[in-house]
């Protein structure tokens, strides 16, 4: 039976351990460490973002974060899952932002271009342009991040699409999409 002050009776681990363990670099502490908090992560990344999948994308995220920063972690300062959590909720409440920003940003983009002129010529030789840009850049790609990427993009599809398209995980599909994204962004010289 799990207690809240991260410490199993029946195995007798102690959250406190497993993290000087994980800081260590102890994978099965790591693993028993996920086991005790990641249900709790993926419950307030859920309660602040109400979308299971960048819940999902979170609690990896933060996991993520904990394995790496594990020696960072000063039980003076609280509990292993009050800092775990924590740095759920701030990880959560960034993403909110994150997609406020970008939404944000494309209504910006949607109110400018109903207002603006446009010359077709110009237009149409500068998309024909781009296109060639974002195909040359696209064959940079490794095949599999291209499949997720394309079908992602061009085909209109989910990340769980895609993921089930490709018969792939979905955080390997989302990874792959990140990372062939990333590529693309530096291949093209857009800014972060």
């Amino acid at each position: 039976m799990a207690h809240p002050s991260g410490t199993d009776e029946a195995t007798g681990l102690d959250a406190e351990a497993l993290m000087v363990a994980v800081a260590r670099g102890d994978q099965q502490a790591f693993a028993a460490l996920y086991d005790v908090v990641s249900p709790g992560v993926h419950g307030v990344a859920r309660a602040v973002l109400r979308d299971p999948d960048h819940a999902a994308e979170v609690t990896q995220e933060v996991m993520l974060e904990v394995w790496r920063t594990a020696a960072r972690y000063d039980r003076s300062l609280g509990t292993v899952r009050t800092w775990v959590l924590t740095l759920a909720h701030r990880r959560a409440v960034d993403r909110v932002r994150s997609v406020q920003a970008q939404r944000d940003r494309d209504q910006r983009v949607l109110d400018g271009e109903q207002h603006t002129p446009f010359d077709v010529v110009s237009e149409e030789v500068e998309d024909t342009m781009e296109r060639r840009r974002v195909r040359g850049c696209l064959g940079t790609l490794t095949e599999t991040q291209r499949d997720a990427v394309v079908l992602a993009y061009y085909g209109g599809r989910t990340y769980r699409e895609v993921a089930e398209e490709l018969g792939a995980a979905l955080p390997t599909v989302k990874s792959r999409i990140r990372d062939g994204l990333l590529r693309l962004r530096d291949c093209l010289g857009v800014a972060a």
